[in-house]
């Protein structure tokens, strides 16, 4: 790997669970970090971010990390999607907001829009399924616009959560692609341009110039620098979606090559290069992403992180209990199932009952999440087509039985592990030296497992899974 521009970045990772700061050397490896628990704000008008917070923690942070490392001389963002900030640029708040930042999981949003399906563009236009809740960005900004037109009225932008925080430091007003195309309804995949949505919600003038993700914000504000320590030369970088942050690692290391990316978290989104759209299949939760180069990505989606822990509660186990491959093989040797959905609407299997059959009182719970969580990767990877190496990115990493237990199911295919721990930080701070990074990937071959009647055992998880009632 070549060496940055810089002498040391620093990368905002905002996660739906946790917002975490790194500062990362001339390599691009993690040598401060810092996280917080990222909570929702449930009083006010309806469930938002708590931006407050987050930027009061960023900037008390940013401050210990410049009083240690004094060369930080670039930052840059990621975060999750489904989200944007509606301002005023005008406006003497210092956040600008004119409504506060929606949570995408506000669970009454979709009985508050009903209306929204008469505006919103088709599949075969966007390659953006009908999600729940408010994953797609648009259904939130039409909510908001007909529940608080007053308000909606004193914006003079929207701006992609990465590029709001990119404004909040700069000033800079910028769109970003990832995050725009991230099953949005906004964005008209198969033209390459604003779908008919814009339109309809009558706000194409107040989405900022789209610029790439590595583009230069310019420096931060003056006095801010002052105040957090850094130098007055510190460029901020436009920043990007947090799953196509780790995709990007890959795309730049493989060019031509064949791969897919199973980046792991609150959410596992499965993000396959060289796979036709048109296998997409918008009921299983899959759809489009767009690469930092504006390139669609075939993708598949579960909440993986907040199915595993459903099933663990479920099943009497807590997230740090022992397992091994034994308890396992008791579980496909019992035939104990675990069947979607745990996640409330999302999966190839949103919103269908979720059930147990067997005995789970005499097996391990975390075994069972594992195996479950490892059959709905597979299944995907099959819907998807995928082609070449799988590699596993994120928190999933912590659980190599359930690598390994993939690996098995995919005896056509290689399983990698990232070695990476930061991935998806890693591939931000590429951002703030763009063109001058020779990008390796450092990654391992999954474990080895030896299940018996493992395939079996799918097809009868695969049968239940798609025959279990509403």
């Amino acid at each position: 790997m070549s060496v940055s521009i810089h002498e040391q970045s620093l990368v905002i990772d905002i996660g739906k669970t946790h917002v975490k700061l790194h500062v990362l050397d001339a390599n691009f490896h993690s040598v401060f970090s810092r996280q917080m628990k990222n909570q929702v704000v449930s009083g006010g008008i309806y469930p938002s971010a708590d931006t407050d917070k987050i930027w009061h923690w960023l900037v008390g942070n940013i401050k210990a990390a410049a009083l240690e490392y004094s060369n930080i001389s670039a930052l840059t963002i990621t975060t999750h999607g489904a989200t944007a900030a509606v301002i005023d640029r005008n406006s003497s708040k210092t956040d600008g907001l004119v409504l506060p930042v929606l949570d995408y999981e506000y669970s009454t949003l979709c009985e508050k829009s009903e209306s929204y399906k008469d505006v919103r563009p088709s599949f075969n236009d966007t390659f953006s399924p009908d999600l729940p809740v408010g994953l797609n960005l648009g259904r939130q900004l039409y909510w908001l616009k007909n529940s608080f037109p007053d308000a909606f009225s004193q914006a003079t932008d929207v701006l992609m959560y990465p590029q709001y925080w990119a404004w909040r430091f700069t000033g800079t007003l910028f769109s970003e692609i990832t995050s725009l195309g991230c099953h949005t309804d906004l964005w008209s995949v198969r033209n390459n341009q604003y779908s008919s949505l814009v339109d309809a919600l009558q706000c194409e003038g107040l989405f900022p110039e789209i610029k790439p993700a590595w583009a230069d914000c310019g420096k931060l504000k003056p006095a801010l620098a002052d105040e957090l320590g850094l130098s007055h030369d510190c460029h901020f970088y436009n920043g990007i979606h947090d799953s196509n942050a780790s995709f990007l690692r890959y795309r730049l290391a493989h060019k031509n090559t064949p791969f897919t990316v199973v980046s792991t978290g609150t959410w596992t989104i499965l993000m396959a290069s060289q796979v036709s759209l048109e296998s997409l299949d918008e009921t299983k939760d899959m759809l489009a992403n767009i690469d930092a180069m504006g390139e669609p990505i075939a993708c598949a989606r579960f909440m993986g992180g907040r199915e595993f822990e459903e099933i663990c509660e479920q099943a009497g186990s807590w997230l740090g209990e022992q397992f091994e491959e034994r308890d396992i093989q008791k579980i496909i040797d019992q035939e104990v199932l675990a069947l979607p959905d745990f996640s409330q609407g999302s999966g190839p299997f949103g919103g269908k009952q979720n059930a147990f059959i067997g005995s789970i009182d005499q097996v391990s719970g975390i075994a069972l999440a594992t195996l479950y969580c490892a059959l709905m990767i597979d299944y995907q990877l099959d819907k998807l087509g995928a082609q070449g190496k799988v590699f596993i990115e994120g928190a999933f990493l912590k659980n190599p039985l359930l690598c390994a237990v993939l690996n098995q199911l995919r005896s056509e295919q290689q399983v990698f592990l990232s070695k990476d721990s930061t991935g998806t930080v890693q591939g931000a701070g590429y951002l703030t030296s763009w063109g001058k990074v020779d990008c390796q990937i450092d990654a391992s071959k999954a474990g080895i497992v030896n299940l018996e009647s493992l395939v079996e055992y799918r097809d009868l998880w695969r049968a239940q899974a798609e025959n279990n009632q509403r």
